[in-house]
């Protein structure tokens, strides 16, 4: 039976979505946001040279750097002040999150509520300026080492001065990005960050587009063979709809309470476990280690092109974990399904969801509580974990099976669709949440004015 705000929900139209200003002013303010963040993309390092990045990205095609600029919009390919996007504030969010659940030290602090939470954001933004300057050094070291190998002059002006200004440059482009989307999400509409990254991917579609296109013109693809592209395309969209919005739902029930007319009432609620509780961590960090050492082997080869033994293991680590070969697809579903559990492990704490229900009252019909709850929970979790690893890999695996069968290399894979979806999702149920606060506020005006004055 639908509740009152699923009614509420399917009798929205666009006559209310008018009438809700402040749902209009919030949106506005997250595309304002979201156009400063792609002219960001678009401002150069000072002191780099855009012909020689246009060579170093050629070199690294297929490599992590091409796997993140993806992720940033095309903005590292560009070498801009936003080249490492939000992806070092995830990294040391994750990392976070991690040591709150293996250090007993920040587990306290994860419990004290609002202070804790705010302190462990705190230590998010220090690892993010740590990671974000290491990075930003690498990246300043490796253009002027390719401008070295290459004969290009990459940087302008290579040197400490230059390091010391690439990574004060990108730190600050990165903490900017960070403060924007911490702004999307107190004022705007939507998870900020999660925005942010989708405006990224979004953005390359139309030059994903574009080389599919030309690709059927010049005959590398047939048109038989678009078409089941983008049949599989809307196939995986919808397959990720309805997998992201599967729940397996524990019964939870209270004791019997006493009502005002005497009666006792028995209180039930359930326990929404989701099938895909990693969500797109899992693809982004196999996808990270594995490209992490082709791409190393990709710069290592040329600096050693007359080692005849180390140019041979360079040559047959980067055919085997090529795309689409049997190694790569196994190590890669292999790394999806390990970090499914992983961070399903950290993010959901059987004992002490069970220890909270204990606390409450409440129980499992059929399961006593305390360890037997916990040890109930960990069963079933194991195996909604176990749907949920197999159906993100097939969605990360079936675009590369595709784009390999036709050896094509465009990177809007199973992981761009997986955040497209899944940032969309949230969003639309965010708009939905303030159209049906609005339609709630409108009732209570009318039952107000149709009560009349007080005498």
């Amino acid at each position: 039976m639908a509740s009152r705000a699923d009614q509420l929900a399917t009798n929205l139209n666009l006559s209310k979505f008018g009438q809700a200003t402040e749902l209009k002013n919030r949106l506005w303010f997250t595309v304002g946001v979201l156009i400063v963040y792609r002219l960001l993309s678009f401002v150069p390092l000072p002191g780099v040279d855009p012909t020689a990045l246009g060579l170093l990205a050629n070199q690294t095609r297929g490599g992590v750097v091409d796997f993140f600029n993806t992720f940033s919009g095309g903005a590292l390919e560009r070498m801009s002040l936003i080249a490492l996007g939000v992806m070092p504030y995830i990294t040391a969010s994750i990392v976070v999150q991690m040591a709150a659940a293996l250090l007993p030290s920040l587990g306290a602090l994860k419990k004290e509520g609002e202070s804790g939470r705010k302190k462990l954001n705190q230590y998010t933004r220090y690892g993010t300026v740590l990671l974000t300057a290491v990075q930003g050094w690498f990246i300043a070291v490796g253009l002027e080492s390719f401008g070295a190998l290459q004969g290009v002059a990459a940087v302008v002006e290579p040197g400490l001065l230059f390091r010391l200004t690439a990574v004060i440059s990108l730190v600050g482009g990165t903490m900017f990005l960070m403060w924007l989307g911490e702004q999307i999400t107190s004022r705007g509409v939507g998870n900020g960050v999660s925005l942010i990254i989708m405006a990224g991917i979004v953005a390359q579609l139309p030059t994903t587009i574009s080389n599919l296109f030309s690709s059927t013109r010049t005959g590398s693809i047939s048109i038989g063979f678009l078409l089941v592209i983008i049949a599989a395309i809307v196939g995986t969209i919808l397959f990720i709809c309805f997998m992201e919005r599967a729940q397996r739902r524990v019964l939870i029930q209270y004791p019997k309470r006493q009502t005002q007319r005497g009666m006792m009432q028995a209180d039930r609620s359930h326990l929404p476990l989701k099938i895909n509780t990693a969500g797109v961590i899992p693809p982004i960090f196999a996808s990270s280690l594995l490209l992490m050492p082709l791409t190393i082997t990709q710069f290592a080869g040329q600096a050693v092109e007359g080692q005849s033994a180390w140019g041979d293991f360079v040559i047959s680590l980067n055919q085997y974990l090529a795309h689409g070969t049997p190694v790569y697809m196994t190590l890669y579903a292999a790394g999806i399904i390990f970090f499914s559990f992983f961070y399903t492990a950290v993010v959901f704490n059987p004992e002490e969801t069970a220890e909270n229900l204990k606390r409450n009252g409440g129980f499992i019909p059929g399961i006593r509580p305390g360890k037997n709850t916990m040890d109930y929970l960990d069963y079933v979790l194991t195996r909604i974990t176990v749907i949920g690893s197999i159906y993100l890999a097939i969605i990360c695996l079936l675009p590369e099976f595709l784009l390999s069968s036709a050896g094509l290399t465009l990177l809007f894979g199973g992981t761009s669709l997986l955040i497209i979806v899944n940032v969309t999702m949230d969003t639309v149920s965010q708009i939905q949440s303030h159209l049906i606060a609005h339609q709630y506020g409108d009732l209570i005006k009318k039952a107000r004015l149709k009560g009349g004055r007080p005498r």
